[in-house]
This record gives C-alpha cells, structure tokens and sequence, in this order.
C-alpha cells in the first residue's frame, strides 16, 4: 500500500508497518499520524497481528523538529495537537489485535511511546532506548502514560530525568524489551509461528478483557494532552527547538 510515511504489507493475517521517513531520521510528523491512522482503521476487521518496524539504524527518533520550527514560522499551532498520535499508541495497546515492536537501532521521545504502546517489543542487540525531551524544556507527556504501564513510575522518572539511552540488556531487565538477540530477525520469525494459532475471536476478548481491568490510559488521556499543549505552548521551549534546527546547539551550549 502506497503511503507518504510508512511502508505497508499485509500478509494472510498480518500487517508489517515500517516508519520510513530515512531523510528526516524516522521522525513523527502530521503526515506519519495520518497514515497511521489510516492503516490501523483498516487492520480492526480482519487483521491478527500487527508489526511495528523501523530502520535498521533508527526505530523511531520522536517528534519532526524540522516541521516544528516550519509550524512555527508559519504561525501554525497545528502541531501542539498530539490527541491524535495518542490514540494511535491507545490504539495500539488496546485495539483488537496483537501489536509488536520490532526495534533496532535508536527508539527516542515519541518513538518510545509505539515501542511501550505495544503488546510485545522484540529488539535486536543494537537497539538503544532514550527520552530526550527534557533537554529542549518539555517532557515526554503522551509517552509517560504508556510507558509507566509498562515499566513503572520509576523506572520511566529516571528514563525522563537522565535523558541519555539505556542499552537493550537494561530495558530488557527493566521489562521494556520482553526478547531480544543479535538477529531479531530470526526472533520475531520465531513469535510469528507461534502467534498466529491465536484466532481473531480469542485476542478481541483478551483484549477487552485487560481494557477493562487496566483503563490507566483513558484516564490519563486529557491530562497527558493538556500537558503536552502546556509545553509546546512555551516560547522558550519553542526556542530551544528552533534555535537546535538552526544551528545543532543544544539549549545548554548556548549559555
């Protein structure tokens, strides 16, 4: 299926969704969140599986900075809307269908929010998990419901407040990663033959079923919203994100 952000392939059951935006560092833009939405509506009927991939480099490295500052010299607030790419991630993690991560290379920001919304996250011994937000003045608000699900308070507070990558051997002990090896490949082949004995009518009632015991993601869904507004909202921040475009400079090496 033709996409401007992502490539797509259904197979019997399956739907492979690859992020390829190589030229902007598979970064989130308004575009990646329109199609995504697109093929997810198409995935409810029929599909049981559904597969996340990235680059080989690069997962997903989080929010476009690039269309942010153009937002932002345009005057258009558009892009402080990120009540659609969380319901993406909601989608993900309580939709009719059985979502994987496959991550290899850098998951940052934004990207953590697909590889915690996930059902399972397979990675490969080069994958590298960071949020970096806090550098620029924001702080992940959309991700952090997803992530603490998954992790835990503290667990996804020190990810937040260090800023830095931890390795996939961490996040795997931390429960983030739930397999990984060298050849992920071969790893996720592996879940592949074994999932597809699910049927579609067992993984819809499974999934409503932990929807109704665990409904910390719509509860948080206004809060985690207003927050992110709140600080794309700030000049300062926005500052910071503009003047990085420019010039590669984080905040603090301009003091």
């Amino acid at each position: 299926m033709d996409y401007h952000t992502l490539k797509v392939r259904f197979e019997e059951q399956k739907c492979f969704i690859q992020i390829y935006r190589p030229a902007e560092n598979n970064t989130i833009n308004d575009q990646l969140v329109r199609d995504f939405q697109d093929v997810l509506e198409k995935c409810r009927k029929s599909v049981c599986i559904i597969i996340i991939e990235g680059l080989p480099e690069v997962f997903c490295f989080g929010a476009d900075f690039k269309s942010i500052q153009t937002a932002i010299a345009q005057n258009n607030q558009t892009h402080h809307d990120s009540g659609p790419l969380y319901e993406i991630w909601q989608e993900l993690a309580t939709g009719p269908f059985i979502t994987i991560a496959h991550v290899q290379g850098k998951a940052n920001a934004g990207g953590i929010g697909f590889v915690a919304a996930c059902d399972l996250v397979i990675a490969s011994q080069t994958a590298l998990f960071s949020l970096s937000e806090l550098l620029f003045g924001i702080f992940p608000a959309c991700v952090l419901p997803f992530l603490i699900k998954r992790i835990g308070l503290q667990k996804a507070h020190y990810m937040t407040l260090m800023t830095k990558p931890i390795s996939v051997e961490k996040a795997f002990t931390w429960g983030l990663v739930d397999a990984y090896e060298e050849r992920s490949e071969n790893l996720l082949r592996k879940h592949l033959l074994r999932l597809r004995l699910l049927s579609k009518p067992a993984i819809i009632r499974y999934k409503s079923y932990l929807n109704k015991l665990y409904q910390s993601l719509e509860q948080a869904k206004e809060t985690a919203i207003a927050a992110n507004l709140e600080v794309f909202s700030d000049p300062v921040n926005l500052n910071n994100i503009v003047n990085y475009v420019k010039t590669g400079q984080f905040p603090w090496e301009k003091l």
